[in-house]
């Protein structure tokens, strides 16, 4: 089975991006215990200077709907709780990115 995973990073090595203030997003493709890149999708990133924009992270949680992961620096509550309405599961986890997706593909439970 495949599933989708998309990595908010800036530089493609460690996972050091903030949801809201993410430009872009790397998305993973999942199979088994192994992953590859699949694609980058660009992003209107949702806050800026402290405020927040609703209609911003709308469009952010609908950009990652297809995912089954999200994994991040940091995220607020609002926008775990939007991505979880989706089925969206969220992880803060600064660490490196082919880290955190070889825990994840081993723990398979997300499958």
């Amino acid at each position: 089975m495949k599933w989708k995973a998309a990595v908010a990073s800036s530089d493609g090595k460690v996972i050091n991006q903030h949801f809201g203030r993410a430009k872009e997003f790397l998305i993973f493709e999942i199979t088994g215990q192994d992953f590859q890149f699949l694609e980058l999708r660009q992003n209107i990133p949702t806050c800026g200077l402290g405020e927040h924009h609703e209609d911003a992270m709308t469009k952010t949680v609908e950009l990652l709907s297809d995912c089954r992961v999200v994994l991040v620096s940091q995220i607020g509550p609002g926008a775990v709780e939007a991505l979880r309405r989706k089925g969206v599961q969220v992880f803060a986890v600064p660490v490196f990115i082919e880290e955190a997706l070889h825990k994840i593909t081993a723990s398979q439970k997300f499958l």
